[in-house]
């Protein structure tokens, strides 16, 4: 059982989106130190994200456990490292985001970001016995800018001439 978790932990089971937002910082933080101790950490993330000592410690003691980060002894601190660069972690998300939120199309992806539209994804909602299927809705961007409609657009036309 034991070589069966580990295996689960180096095949991604607790890929970046599985990560809390802490423990995200942390890594953040860890990334560019490339080994760091809690202190350290802690001390970077002093500015943006206080936390006590215990805190950090525990979150990163909990990403060892996971496989996230590895340590070592250095005197009487553990020193931290990252098992993975955020480059490989960016990358894992990505894979994660289009296979769950975009049914494994890149193209879906895209044309979310640059607000086009695809064909909308339909989803199957049970009710009962019955089995109904929904148009999923896109969300707008905030920058979008809705057109009007035919005949919104024609009086606004005529009203100024």
């Amino acid at each position: 059982m034991a070589a069966r978790n580990s295996s689960q932990k180096r095949n991604g089971r607790h890929a970046i989106l599985d990560l809390a937002p802490l423990e995200l910082d942390c890594l953040s933080v860890l990334w560019p130190m490339g080994e760091a101790t809690v202190r350290d950490i802690r001390e970077a993330l002093q500015v943006s994200r206080p936390r006590a000592y215990t805190t950090i410690m525990t979150i990163m003691d909990r990403m060892a456990q996971k496989g996230i980060v590895s340590r070592r002894k250095a005197g009487r601190a553990w020193l931290y490292a990252p098992n993975v660069s955020a480059g490989e972690a960016r990358a894992r998300a990505v894979e994660r985001l289009v296979e769950h939120f975009f049914a494994g199309s890149t193209d879906a992806l895209l044309a979310q970001l640059s607000g086009e539209s695809l064909a909308r994804p339909r989803v199957s909602v049970s009710r009962s016995d019955a089995e109904t299927t929904v148009p999923v809705r896109a969300t707008k961007r905030a920058d979008a800018v809705e057109e009007p409609a035919p005949a919104q657009a024609r009086r606004m036309d005529d009203s100024l001439l």
